[in-house]
């Protein structure tokens, strides 16, 4: 089985279509796993939604994903997070809602957890330093763990008694060491390169392959202006920060 890792879809289409092209390119998935906030900032909510439904897939709650449904409390947003927010809640059909507001704050499958910003917190907790990550290995039972939320690709690895920060390499053959995965953001990409990130999981050879894939960013751009969406979130796409 091979399984295709998103996160942060963050309602731009043209940034996930090109990345599910090249997924096929890449030999195709047998399913999406989503670790959350397929909607938020982007100017598709309710297309990338179905987007996604359209595949076999698995995916958990992200804090924009509740937020747009009213689950989380948009004050701790910053202003133009908040302003999005509630422009993509006017975007959503009644079916959008239902399948945002069904979504777990954690999944496990095989060897893996699954959570949007972390096991601890799923919703909130950003795993950024070895100090978290190292905390958080109590929170799940399986080898390893598939976040999201930062937007940022990272690999935590437990060695002894301690998680070791690392860069995510092309190329991460799975062994016997606990890991914590962020493969990176697919629609708004926050680690200064600003093409769409994601990663494949191939069961057969224990081997986790990292992506980064242009795609049409003024596209992107063009339709957030059209729909008068914050003009720091259109222009950050270009920076990827």
């Amino acid at each position: 089985m091979r399984y295709a890792f998103l996160a942060d879809i963050h309602g731009n289409l043209t940034a996930f279509k090109a990345v599910l092209r090249d997924i096929e390119e890449n030999g195709g998935v047998d399913e999406l796993w989503c670790l959350g906030d397929i909607v938020g900032y982007g100017p598709d909510p309710s297309a990338c939604i179905a987007q996604l439904r359209d595949y076999p897939h698995r995916c958990v709650a992200g804090n924009h994903d509740w937020a747009a449904v009213g689950k989380v409390d948009i004050s701790d947003f910053n202003l133009d997070a908040a302003e999005a927010c509630r422009w993509t809640e006017k975007q959503l059909s009644a079916d959008d809602i239902n399948y945002l507001e069904s979504l777990p704050l954690t999944l496990a499958n095989g060897d893996f957890t699954i959570a949007h910003g972390s096991p601890r917190e799923p919703i909130w907790e950003y795993i950024l330093t070895t100090r978290i990550a190292n905390e958080n290995l109590r929170f799940f039972e399986t080898r390893y763990c598939l976040i999201g939320h930062s937007h940022v690709p990272l690999l935590f690895e437990q060695v002894g008694e301690t998680c070791l920060l690392k860069d995510l390499p092309a190329e991460l053959r799975l062994g016997e060491n606990r890991l914590i995965v962020n493969p990176g953001g697919v629609g708004q990409p926050r680690d200064g390169d600003p093409r769409a990130a994601y990663a494949v999981y191939d069961e057969s050879d224990k081997v986790i392959y990292y992506y980064r894939v242009p795609y049409d960013i003024a596209d992107t751009q063009e339709r957030m202006e059209k729909n008068g969406l914050p003009t720091f979130l259109v222009n950050r796409l270009s920076r990827g920060w």
